[in-house]
């Protein structure tokens, strides 16, 4: 069975999964940790739990999400994934940190690819990716079907949706995601979301003003 761990970093209060299951074997997705301290609150669990981390996963490649992948990345000897259409996204990291007056940003590369219909496995587990563009041109989201959940990055919040003014969003496109692929799931799948606390599939379908 897999447990998730989530952690909110950065001024950005953006949350970092770790999952892991019985073999201990684990992925991270989306590490925002940008202090130090934030990444050894991260590598101080995952040494206190005894875990291997066998890959890094981004369900996109905005700043406050990929903040410590370089870091992960040299920390645990692993490759980073993510959907190759968010390599523009990446790429412009950097400088918008440096606009931003964000310090710290370490620069970072994927190191392999994913799509609709993959799937990720660690230990005796599995993921099924899902492509969600909308919020970012590659998002996608990383469902578990035998346990309800999905880890959805910033596509549908508790009562709101992902932004869509930042440069390469699409809002029809979001909205097409959520109707397309999370609304098709049933009403107890619990969603673990890039900003605040989780929700589920019913609570959304029935009470998001965006959705209605």
């Amino acid at each position: 069975m897999i447990q998730i761990t989530s952690f909110v970093f950065s001024p950005f209060s953006e949350n970092t999964y770790v999952l892991y299951d019985e073999t201990k074997e684990a992925v991270i997705i989306d590490p925002g940790c940008l202090m130090q301290s934030e990444k050894e609150t991260l590598a101080n669990f995952i040494t206190e739990k005894g875990l291997k981390v066998t890959a890094l996963l981004q369900t996109h490649a905005h700043l406050d999400h990929v903040f410590g992948s370089a870091f992960v990345k040299r920390k645990y000897g692993v490759k980073m994934y993510m959907h190759k259409k968010e390599l523009p996204v990446l790429e412009a990291v950097e400088s918008r940190c440096k606009l931003w007056g964000i310090p710290g940003f370490e620069p970072v590369e994927a190191d392999a690819f994913l799509d609709e219909g993959d799937k990720v496995t660690f230990g005796q587990s599995s993921l099924d990716v899902v492509f969600v563009p909308g919020h970012a041109p590659g998002h996608i989201a990383f469902i578990c079907h035998p346990q309800k959940f999905v880890i959805g990055g910033d596509v549908l919040f508790k009562g709101s949706i992902g932004r869509t003014d930042f440069p390469l969003c699409d809002h029809a496109a979001l909205l097409n995601s959520i109707r397309t692929k999370f609304f098709t799931l049933d009403d107890d799948y619990q969603v673990y979301a890039g900003h605040m606390e989780p929700t589920t599939i019913g609570y959304e379908r029935r009470y998001n003003p965006f959705l209605k």
